[in-house]
């Protein structure tokens, strides 16, 4: 559970950081507490898992990145974690991860999204993740990314709601 400053943190943190040079201060004044409190609170509900993660959404169609490609493996079940884990670890591998198949349909069990200024730099990453699965590679496809969904997670009402 989270207490009432817990709360008016993350209402305060979670449409992003304010862009300013000392950010976790800026929240502290909005919130009443230090800075260090701030900070030591956020460790501690990202280590309970109430705050998954903390990190940069880049806008990747703003950067100039048109070509973005989720990458779609059938990988061999019992291989799938490793196989993940060498592929999410190419460094222009934004996210990797397990999904289930739906057979007879969609036999495609890993997933890989990949950005790139054009198709063709796509096409070179997919013959990578192919050399880098090797044999586990049982087939594969590129679906292409043709409009821009806003991402966001769960979002709380304010603190005092």
């Amino acid at each position: 559970m989270i207490d009432r400053t817990d709360r008016a943190i993350v209402v305060a943190t979670q449409e992003g950081l304010p862009l300013v040079p000392r950010p976790y201060d800026a929240v502290a004044e909005q919130v009443g507490v230090s800075p260090a409190e701030v900070m030591e609170r956020v460790r501690r509900m990202q280590d309970a898992g109430v705050i998954r993660r903390i990190g940069a959404v880049p806008n990747h169609y703003a950067l100039g990145y048109r070509a973005n490609g989720m990458t779609v493996w059938d990988v061999p079940d019992d291989r799938v974690a490793e196989a993940g884990r060498r592929v999410g670890a190419l460094p222009f591998v934004s996210h990797c991860y397990h999904r289930p198949r739906h057979l007879p349909d969609w036999p495609y069990n890993l997933f890989a999204m990949v950005h790139a200024r054009e198709r063709s730099e796509v096409d070179g990453m997919v013959d990578e993740i192919a050399r880098t699965l090797g044999d586990d590679d049982r087939g594969h496809r590129v679906l292409f990314s043709t409009r821009i969904l806003k991402k966001t997670g769960m979002r709380l009402a304010g603190a005092g709601d």
